[in-house]
């Protein structure tokens, strides 16, 4: 019983990762169900016993981002080490990596623009950050480290606009490697104009946190 478990878990997981793979390249419309067990190696049969359609499909990958969102997030809320823009910067570069590497980040973020999920977007990954930068920007306002009249609700769309343009951005120029560079450059750009003087001037003589502050527990 535990190794056919086993082989349904390496046959499901097969399946999300394949669907991924196509998903981030095709699209879900243009995607065909045939590659995606040509990738995974399953059956027909095997893939409708865990998924009954190739929505299903997709949006079992919906929910596996939110989970790898939420356990990155999670990581970075309950530190308290660093002030909240340092923080918010290491949790900035951990999504770029996401972005960058991981084939379901990258299949969540081509099917939330299409139509069949566009009502996902209020309620997907891209949220579960978004709320997590918001709290940062709270914490900064608290502290009085954003500028006067700069609320945490504009901080955060106006960051989470500027990064998503960025994401797009390295679609359309093949630059993904760059994007922890551009998401850095976005969130500089929105602190140049939101961050108090103080610690602009702060940031300006002492720069981002070293990488052994980010990697402490």
């Amino acid at each position: 019983m535990a190794r056919q478990q086993e082989r349904a878990r390496r046959t499901r997981a097969a399946l999300v990762e394949a669907a991924a793979i196509e998903f981030a390249k095709r699209g879900y419309a243009a995607a065909s169900v045939n590659t995606i067990l040509e990738g995974s190696r399953a059956t027909k049969g095997a893939m409708y016993f865990h998924f009954q359609s190739k929505e299903e499909l997709a949006r079992a990958i919906l929910t596996a981002a939110m989970e790898m969102f939420t356990d990155v997030t999670d990581q970075w809320l309950k530190r308290t080490d660093l002030d909240p823009f340092q923080l918010l910067h290491g949790l900035v570069l951990d999504i770029a990596t996401l972005f960058r590497t991981n084939v379901i980040v990258q299949a969540e973020f081509r099917l939330i623009i299409e139509p069949e999920f566009y009502a996902d977007v209020k309620s997907g990954a891209g949220q579960v950050w978004g709320r997590s930068a918001f709290e940062f920007a709270t914490r900064a306002k608290a502290e009085g480290l954003l500028r006067e009249g700069v609320e945490p609700e504009k901080f955060t769309r106006v960051l989470a606009a500027s990064l998503a343009g960025q994401r797009y951005m390295a679609d359309l120029t093949s630059q993904s490697g760059d994007l922890a560079l551009w998401f850095e450059e976005a969130l500089e750009v929105v602190l140049e104009g939101m961050a108090s003087s103080d610690w602009i001037e702060n940031f300006h003589r002492e720069g981002w946190a070293t990488v052994e502050s980010y990697l402490r527990e």
